[in-house]
């Protein structure tokens, strides 16, 4: 399976194997052994072990280990292994990150269903989500500030390198940028329905001239048959006539009788 993952993606490396469990038994230390082996493991370097563990009406719990060898026997070396917890992030891109929130959407729902949203709606829920946690960090700043919530150095840190990555820009340029984006988020769905419109009444077009042409088609066909049928009948009253004359027989001549004086 590694192979044929390997020749469909050959620039993809081999790190590691992940289990649906956070249990840590001999069978995780059999499997990472045989993924930190040589060949066609990860040697020189260690296998990456990610656990993820889900349990209804629990949080999704992620851990990433590496693994060491233990001093044991001959016997015991292939089933046996030192896990050791590894710091980790978790990266995604923005597709992955829709799809995960067009599933979240579907949980409340009794019939675990939901739809895909629109451009704009999408830009609607980003824009609450960015408010709210704006709202959330303004609420800790402030309880940081009046003494009510306990100051965290890292996380001030991060706050402080955040902003400043932020461009200072005008606020009226932002809005600008903002309504020409949403104007050509407009234009972009004007088109797209334009097209679809257009489509679908090319097809409705081509389908009416088909089914038109069929029935002229047929009521020529009908009138050829008809103008055949007269020229057939015209040519067969025309050879009756015929042959009835030439039944009669050949027609006697005139025979005068003159009386002598």
């Amino acid at each position: 399976m590694l192979q044929l993952h390997m020749r469909a993606n050959p620039k993809e490396v081999l790190v590691g194997w992940y289990a649906t469990s956070g249990e840590l038994n001999t069978f995780s230390a059999l499997i990472q052994n045989h993924y930190s082996s040589q060949g066609e493991g990860t040697y020189p370097f260690p296998a990456v072990h990610l656990t993820v563990e889900s349990k209804p009406g629990k949080d999704v719990e992620v851990r990433a280990y590496i693994s060491s060898a233990v001093g044991v026997t001959p016997e015991r070396a292939a089933d046996s292994a030192a896990f050791v917890p590894v710091p980790y992030s978790i990266n995604y891109s923005e597709a992955d990150r829709s799809g995960v929130e067009s599933l979240e959407l579907a949980k409340d729902a009794e019939s675990r269903t939901t739809g895909i949203l629109t451009d704009i709606e999408s830009l609607e829920k980003n824009l609450e989500d960015t408010l709210g946690m704006l709202d959330r960090v303004s609420k800790y700043v402030e309880g940081v500030i009046e003494e009510e919530e306990e100051p965290n150095t890292a996380l001030g840190q991060f706050l402080l390198n955040t902003l400043a990555l932020a461009p200072k820009v005008d606020p009226q340029d932002i809005e600008k940028d903002f309504n020409n984006h949403i104007q050509d988020v407009l234009t972009v769905s004007y088109l797209a329905n334009l097209v679809r419109t257009q489509m679908d009444l090319s097809n409705r077009l081509a389908t009416a001239q088909l089914t038109m042409g069929a029935g002229d088609g047929g009521n020529q066909q009908g009138g050829d048959k008809r103008q055949g049928n007269r020229d057939n009948n015209r040519d067969n009253n025309r050879d009756n006539n015929r042959d009835n004359r030439d039944n009669r027989g050949p027609r006697p001549n005139r025979v005068e009788s003159v009386s002598a004086v």
